[in-house]
């Protein structure tokens, strides 16, 4: 394996375990610089007004940084761990653009894909809501306070909708259920066996912790 993405819903602990992976497998790491974004504090307040500027300038941040980061033949044999894939910015826009807003976002988004190396392994941490906001207020950021269950709700769907159109990828969904990967060494061990020991199929791939 090469090219390794962790992915999840806010708050799934996606970032904490690209970190932790990255230092055990001496990894390149890419992680998203979303608090530089200047759209997203208002996006909490005002989804409607902020939506659309927000979606793109994320767009436009992920493939420049994708684009300089992401495997190249010289870097053939290594392993590059990233925090989130190119296809967030469709999941995330599929949630909240619609009409013209949003076909004009899928345009973009389906010439930028095209020069994007594809994923080995695509691991999706699924947690329940309740656990995410749980999780979301613990780490204090202030413009996420007002996320609600809701759009948790709606992100969620809107991946695995995706997940289910996408047979050119392997997904592995692991259910994190009540396992805590940072501070219990066992369940960290456990997400390392199988994301590495296992022989995942195109499409969803589901285990349960």
């Amino acid at each position: 394996m090469e090219y390794l993405v962790i992915e999840g819903n806010i708050g799934a602990g996606k970032t904490t375990l690209a970190k932790m992976t990255g230092k055990r497998h001496n990894a390149r790491v890419v992680l998203e610089q979303f608090s530089e974004n200047p759209f997203l504090p208002g996006f909490y307040q005002d989804p409607g007004r902020y939506a659309f500027p927000l979606e793109l300038s994320f767009l436009a941040a992920r493939f420049n940084q994708m684009k300089n980061n992401l495997p190249g033949s010289d870097l053939f044999g290594s392993l590059t761990v990233a925090d989130y894939s190119f296809s967030k910015s469709l999941i995330f826009s599929s949630a909240t653009l619609s009409g013209h807003e949003y076909k004009l976002f899928r345009q973009l988004f389906d010439i930028m894909e095209a020069q994007m190396p594809k994923p080995d392994l695509i691991v999706y941490l699924h947690s329940e809501p309740e656990k995410l906001l749980g999780n979301i207020a613990a780490r204090g950021r202030p413009y996420e306070q007002a996320i609600k269950k809701e759009y948790l709700d709606s992100i969620r769907r809107s991946y695995f909708e995706f997940m289910k159109q996408r047979n050119d990828l392997r997904f592995l969904v692991i259910d994190i259920g009540g396992a805590d990967f940072v501070s219990n060494s066992e369940d960290y061990e456990a997400i390392e066996d199988i994301i590495f020991q296992g022989n995942y199929q195109y499409g969803i791939n589901r285990v349960v912790l």
